[in-house]
């Protein structure tokens, strides 16, 4: 006969089912600075490269 299923044992069964949570990610590690081209510095109008960013076909039709 098996025993009555208690919160403890829900909770061993649930971590052998499924492992545990990965470790926490800290804020600072989501966040990956580099330099700025000077290219990139410049702010210039590139309007190809905003058709990469931006593509919608109401755009495209001129809608």
């Amino acid at each position: 006969m098996s025993s009555p299923l208690t919160d403890e044992n829900a909770a061993a069964l649930r971590r052998a089912r499924f492992g545990t949570l990965p470790d926490r990610v800290a804020p600072e590690d989501l966040v990956a600075t580099r330099p700025v081209r000077p290219e990139e510095a410049t702010g210039a109008h590139d309007p190809d490269g905003l058709a990469v960013r931006f593509a919608c076909l109401a755009t495209d039709f001129g809608l």
